[in-house]
């Protein structure tokens, strides 16, 4: 079908130009421009596409930018986004220098609040509402299009607690499409469902926070929502619409699975089905190995648990799901609740595996130092998705963990080379360690294909030498380390050249890095963290501490965030590069 509405709105006043009868084709030439795109660039796609009419709608009734629109959490912003001015550049999306996969407000006007994390619309719309009122503006609208994932989270409820007791001149349209990236869990789904199908009890829980409470409504029928917006437009004060919508809606597979459509990766634009990748010569993904391994340890060891927040296909803790149920919990949207129970589970005896993603453990950074380590419970966290994530971007980069965990106190921090040490670690933390640990890896897949080997203990504190040198000593933590053998085979000087794995931050081997500091001038560390605080942080440290005077180079993210883009490109951008190391040797190597 030719976009022929969509041709002609480059703006929110475009599209009040049309007919409320031109509206279902306008969202059918939305979809297919979406899946036209996600097909061969790849992105979010579910997300977005269950919201084309509830998007189209709002556009039509509210004024934005000058009425505030959030979009929580933002991959179901594809719609608003072509809709902003932002359609011929749509194509461009999640790229390097292209636009964001999640709103932005650095990108548009009409993004008023960037949202990569889930359950901070409430917060934030409410903030501006006050703000608002506060400058005497109290016409202005403030709209917060939360899943009910979402708002099933911790903050979203401080946030309607707080929201109930003012006049601030909100809207929070709940998109309940019963998933979020995995199926929604908990007794609020429940309730949501019982809503639904008019067998809730008689007290609504919304009301009864004083919201002006409307719905359910069918998030896909244009009379309906533009009858419902038009009026809540004029209602003042805290307001709550219920929508109805299903995920991926316009394309059948996306319905259908409602998991792997969410990022489906490339796909037939026509069928929906998705383009097949030659994996079968591939090493597994980190969190493939993680997910079969917690599964064999489990079975071994009675004690053990898993544990995740909302994400047990994206870390891979379905596997444990689907073979230990009762000894694997996603407890939703709630890193802060996840860490307590785990600490709580730690304190009865038993041995939690707490898998969240480096970049969401930051919502639980108290619950971390109060509850776990101040208490030195063994509480063993998996930090997926450390390091550089590619297009997700900055919202989802997992680089500041150690340098936010290195100061705690009791935990320990060990950052694999490969699959193997991973598996190796996991199997060493189930056996009985007496303080946390914190496990972190990357996303994507590793090197060795052949990963399921007999275990083997690790010792706390150990490293290991990778190649002897003489003059230059490549010091490097987790799996980035995997670059230096080709780095040093290229060089023409590789006996000068060695390379030392040291996969604890904390505890750092203090031998081995006395000998490094004794037998070598130069030291090169390697990090695909943040440089401050991080892992050649502590090395400098070290080298102070113990009155080395030998020069240091630390190579890790620069004091920036860094956007979206291929992990290769952002390597680049960051300077922790294959290119980039080598021109580190070469200038120690001059000076």
């Amino acid at each position: 079908m030719p976009h022929t509405l969509l041709n002609s709105i480059n703006s929110p006043d475009d599209l009040k130009k049309l007919s409320q009868k031109q509206l279902p084709q306008l969202a059918q030439e939305l979809r297919n421009f979406i899946i036209d795109i996600v097909s061969t660039k790849e992105g979010h796609l579910g997300a977005s596409l269950g919201v084309i009419e509830l998007t189209i709608a709002i556009h039509y009734i509210f004024n934005c930018p000058i009425d505030n629109l959030i979009w929580d959490v933002g991959h179901q912003a594809y719609g608003h986004k072509i809709l902003t001015g932002r359609k011929g550049i749509f194509e461009t999306n999640r790229q390097l220098n292209g636009i964001s996969g999640f709103p932005k407000m650095e990108e548009s006007i009409y993004d008023a609040f960037g949202t990569g994390h889930s359950s901070t619309s409430i917060s934030a719309i409410l903030g501006m509402a006050i703000g608002a009122n506060l400058k005497g503006d109290s016409n202005k609208n403030h709209i917060a299009v939360i899943g009910d994932a979402s708002i099933a989270s911790g903050m979203a409820f401080e946030g309607l607690n707080h929201a109930g007791v003012t006049d601030a001149n909100i809207l929070i349209i709940l998109n309940d499409n019963a998933i979020g990236i995995d199926p929604s869990v908990g007794a609020l789904k429940k309730y949501l469902t019982n809503v639904k199908k008019g067998t809730a009890k008689d007290e609504n829980i919304f009301e009864c926070l004083n919201f002006d409470y409307t719905g359910p409504i069918d998030g896909h029928n244009f009379d309906v929502l533009l009858t419902e917006l038009g009026r809540l437009q004029k209602v003042k004060g805290p307001k709550l619409l219920h929508v109805i919508t299903t995920k991926g809606k316009g394309l059948q597979q996306a319905e259908e699975n409602q998991v792997t459509y969410h990022a489906p990766g490339k796909f037939n634009k026509i069928t929906g089905d998705l383009i097949p990748k030659n994996n079968s010569l591939l090493a597994p993904k980190y969190q493939d190995v993680f997910g079969h391994t917690i599964v064999e340890l489990a079975l071994i060891n009675k004690n053990i648990v898993g544990i995740t927040p909302a994400m047990p296909t994206g870390s891979s803790l379905k596997y444990m799901m689907e073979k230990i149920p009762n000894r694997a919990f996603d407890v939703g949207i709630a890193e802060q609740h996840a860490v307590t129970m785990a600490a709580g589970m730690a304190k009865a005896g038993l041995i939690p595996f707490c898998n969240i993603y480096s970049t969401f453990l930051q919502r639980a950074y108290d619950q971390v130092i109060h509850d776990v380590a101040l208490q030195n419970l063994p509480v063993i966290f998996c930090l997926d998705r450390a390091g550089l994530v590619g297009q997700d971007g900055a919202t989802h980069h997992g680089v500041y963990d150690l340098a936010y965990l290195r100061c705690i106190p009791n935990l320990l921090i060990f950052s694999p080379l490969n699959e193997i040490e991973l598996r190796n670690i996991m199997y060493t933390a189930q056996l009985g360690i007496k303080q946390p640990i914190a496990i972190r890896y990357p996303r994507g897949r590793g090197l060795n294909v052949d990963w399921k080997q007999e275990f083997k203990k690790i010792t706390i504190g150990s490293s290991s030498e990778l190649k002897k040198g003489t003059k230059i000593a490549i010091v490097s933590t987790g799996p980035i380390g995997n670059k230096m053998s080709k780095v040093i085979n290229e060089l023409g000087y590789k006996n000068e050249i060695g390379h030392y794995h040291l996969p604890f931050i904390k505890p750092l081997d203090s031998d081995r890095l006395h000998n490094i500091f004794t037998n070598y001038e130069s030291i090169i560390t390697l990090e695909d963290g943040c440089k401050k605080g991080g892992f050649g942080s502590a090395i400098a440290e070290f080298a102070i501490n113990n009155r080395y005077k030998n020069t240091i180079k630390i190579l890790g993210i620069s004091d920036t965030f860094i956007e979206h883009g291929t992990i290769k490109q952002l390597q680049k951008i960051a300077k922790i590069d294959e290119q980039s190391i080598k021109q580190s040797i070469n200038e120690l190597r001059l000076s």
